[in-house]
């Protein structure tokens, strides 16, 4: 599909820089495939109000790391500043990552983080890295010199929060944005990035939900770095997918099967959770247990096998997420809501607002 059928204009001022306080006083567009009232203006305080006993939640339990690391890259005596944002871990020793700027990061160079990094002499402290792979759009893979826990805490020490380049441009991270940025429910830690649609739930809203007889639910997905890419490719159909690393347990799998089998809705908190358990899926509708990578790219004529509500907060024009919304709800009446939502000065992406997607009817 041409990529600007999934083009919309948004004034600066629609982009949040600061959550809602508290978190579940953001509002709330609900969108139905119904015509004549697609869209209902309510808030997340009204989500218990809007599901059903019998339905599911479901919430990814990642918890974002700080992944962004700043440093300088060695090679003969030279040295020069570099960036590097971390997205997916491959081994104990080695994650992939982005390169700022990556042009002239080459093969074998060393990038050293923390310390004295300027002067290139070893201490105590301070962090180092071999590039070992090099790819397009600014990607490399690095080999550090700590491997397992003993990196995860170099990296907790020198790395910074990596908040999405739409607010970190704007401002800079602070003390506030270590809690703000985290779900109530993080505990596995790999993102890079926030399952954004998590972040407005609050112990009272919990309470609600359960006094209402929806269960919940909990999968694993380590958001990556190439949540923020844009489609720069003038088809979907040339856009490459970054993998990001997921699980979904056989209990977890189970209890959402009887769920489904009850007549009760999956509702997927998240598009990061929506990806997951679409990946988890067969082609029967039966949810199984999975761990690994899924490189799923979601675009209008896909077919959903598992889930039947989607909550989300507002995407970039163009991206993958936009494209994905568009795809479970419709691309008409997602532009429409898009274009609502904007005219009533609802607040985009990772800090703003949030809606409630049903799924439209499905291709045959």
């Amino acid at each position: 599909m041409n990529v600007d059928l999934f083009d919309f204009d948004l004034p600066e001022d629609r982009i949040a820089l600061r959550p809602a306080s508290p978190r579940d006083a953001a509002r709330l567009l609900v969108v139905r495939p119904d015509e004549s009232q697609p869209f209902e203006d309510r808030g997340v305080r009204d989500l218990a109000a809007l599901l059903r006993p019998g339905d599911a939640l479901v919430f990814n339990d990642t918890r974002v790391i700080p992944s962004r690391l700043r440093g300088r890259r060695f090679r003969g005596g030279t040295s020069a500043g570099i960036e590097i944002m971390l997205h997916k871990r491959e081994a104990a020793d080695r994650w992939l990552a982005f390169a700022r700027p990556a042009k002239k990061l080459g093969l074998g160079e060393t990038v050293v983080f923390g310390g004295d990094a300027a002067s290139g002499v070893c201490e105590f402290g301070r962090l180092e890295a071999v590039v070992v792979a090099k790819a397009e759009g600014g990607e490399v893979g690095l080999r550090f010199v700590l491997s397992g826990p003993a990196l995860d805490e170099a990296i907790a020490r020198l790395g910074e929060l990596p908040l999405p380049p739409y607010i970190a441009g704007k401002r800079p991270t602070d003390a506030a944005d270590a809690v703000d940025y985290q779900t109530l429910y993080a505990r596995e830690d790999g993102a890079v990035a926030a399952p954004t649609a998590g972040l407005h739930f609050t112990p009272e809203l919990v309470t609600a939900l359960e006094a209402r007889g929806v269960s919940r639910h909990f999968v694993t997905l380590h958001v990556g770095a190439g949540t923020f890419l844009p489609v720069k490719a003038a088809d979907t159909g040339e856009h490459r997918m970054h993998a990001e690393t997921g699980t979904v347990s056989a209990a977890t799998a189970d209890a959402l099967n009887a769920v489904r089998a009850k007549g009760g809705r999956v509702v997927a908190v998240g598009t990061t959770s929506l990806r997951l358990l679409e990946s988890a899926t067969g082609e029967d509708g039966v949810i199984g247990p999975f761990s690994g990578d899924t490189a799923i790219f979601i675009t209008p004529g896909y077919r959903f096998r598992a889930v039947d509500l989607l909550m989300t907060n507002f995407h970039l024009p163009r991206s993958t997420l936009f494209m994905l919304v568009c795809a479970f709800s419709g691309l008409d009446i997602m532009k429409r809501a898009y274009a609502h939502a904007i005219t009533k000065k609802y607040r985009f992406y990772s800090y703003g607002d949030s809606s409630l997607l049903a799924r439209a009817e499905q291709p045959g």
